[in-house]
């Protein structure tokens, strides 16, 4: 059976956008607009114009109202835009009656989003994630559009009943794929977690790194660890987790990895698909949330932070507070401490340099502290390890001998000195 696959080569895609920014209820983001414009560029296309609309509750047909959409439909074509871009995520029906008005393409925010990540991502985990996020996306957007293959006739040379339309096949065939997808992601986060146990095999605290998008974690990831991750001024320039070793003092070293940043309103379809590698946020000891000081709407920002992490139930791992890029807001480098005295944030700058120390000063002040309530104790033995003790135990000296030196026995040759156990 053939098997459903999103056509992975880039169409021809149009150039200029008209945004619309979209205020619901009481929720009010002053950076609303300024943040569609960034992922429009993101993805690849030139602004060309700006709508913000507020309503109380969204129009089931067209989300904005018809009169608002026939002014849309006037702008939109004086602005000489190619697409019409949504600050917010839209159904399939009010997808298709917007296009059907204004004639235009349309992309609401969750399209947009997944478009990106599928040009950002470079491993084949985060391949498969996005993948999968998008079969998921579009299985609840899939319309008769095959007019010609309505229902397909029977076979053998004979004109038999009416069989299956040709929305049910694509259906039956994005629901093999995605099982191909789950399957094959469960394998790698086995791998991941394989990885994981063996990094934290011990006492060794591991540090994950999370925050808003294009918030700098990459780059304080690259300075603490003296890694090459990339990073750059960008909307989600980093969305493989990579994990290494970072030095903390003479004494300490923890393992620290940096994650996918978050955004408000990222779609449900990511965060699920993206689960396995999240994971290494929800096992971490301690997370770095890494705060861009020097956004109007930090603060929101922090919300946005707050609810994903509770989302992936990863809300209940301390937390310190990094409010990264000082050098852009005139603050100076500092700890700000809880009423006990602990770490609670560190104001600092990834790009220079400055606050550095502190941090690893406050990292290797937790460090001590978990290592007191997490002391390093002998795991209890398995069952067949008490047994084999057991029958040692049981053994004389010279019973002893003779066992660990008798000859191992393999395909019916002695196994050589250097590979037995």
């Amino acid at each position: 059976m053939a098997v459903f696959q999103i056509d992975e080569t880039r169409e021809e895609k149009a150039s200029r956008a008209f945004l619309v920014s979209v205020l619901m209820g009481r929720n009010y983001y002053t950076d609303s607009a300024e943040e569609l414009r960034l992922l429009v560029t993101s993805d690849g296309l030139e602004p060309c114009g700006l709508m913000q609309a507020k309503r109380d509750k969204p129009d089931p047909a067209t989300y904005l109202g018809s009169g608002k959409i026939e002014e849309l439909k006037t702008v939109a074509e004086e602005s000489g835009a190619d697409i019409v871009v949504f600050d917010v995520a839209l159904s399939a029906a009010q997808q298709r009656n917007i296009e059907r008005t204004i004639e235009k393409p349309v992309l609401d925010r969750t399209q947009l989003i997944l478009d990106i990540f599928r040009a950002r991502a470079k491993s084949r985990e985060g391949r498969l994630q996005v993948e999968l996020a998008r079969l998921e996306h579009l299985s609840t957007r899939l319309v008769r559009g095959w007019t010609h293959l309505e229902r397909q006739r029977g076979g053998l040379s004979k004109t038999g009943g009416p069989g299956e339309k040709q929305i049910e096949l694509d259906r039956r065939m994005i629901g093999v794929r995605v099982k191909q997808l789950r399957d094959q992601l469960k394998k790698l986060a086995r791998q991941r977690g394989t990885q994981r146990r063996a990094r934290t095999r011990g006492d060794t605290l591991t540090v994950s790194l999370v925050g808003y998008t294009n918030a700098g974690k990459s780059t304080l990831f690259n300075k603490l660890t003296r890694a090459s991750s990339y990073a750059a001024d960008q909307l989600f320039a980093t969305l493989d987790t990579t994990a290494r070793r970072c030095w903390i003092s003479d004494e300490e070293t923890v393992v620290a990895s940096d994650t996918v940043g978050f955004i408000r309103g990222l779609p449900h379809q990511l965060i699920e698909a993206f689960k396995s590698t999240l994971d290494e946020t929800v096992h971490a000891d301690l997370l770095l949330h890494v705060v861009d000081v020097s956004s109007n709407v930090r603060e929101d920002q922090i919300r946005e932070v707050n609810a994903v992490l509770e989302e992936i139930e990863a809300d209940e791992i301390p937390v310190i507070l990094v409010y990264n890029k000082i050098d852009r807001a005139n603050l100076a480098p500092e700890i700000v401490r809880h009423p006990d005295g602990t770490p609670k944030a560190v104001f600092l700058s990834a790009l220079t340099g400055e606050g550095l120390d502190m941090l690893r000063s406050a990292i290797g002040e937790f460090s001590a502290k978990w290592r007191e309530e997490n002391p390093n104790e002998p795991r209890a033995p398995e069952p067949w390890e008490e047994e084999l003790e057991a029958e040692h135990a049981t053994k004389t000296p010279e019973e002893e001998l003779r066992y660990r030196s008798a000859p191992l026995i393999f395909r019916g040759r002695p196994l050589p000195v250097r590979l037995r156990r």
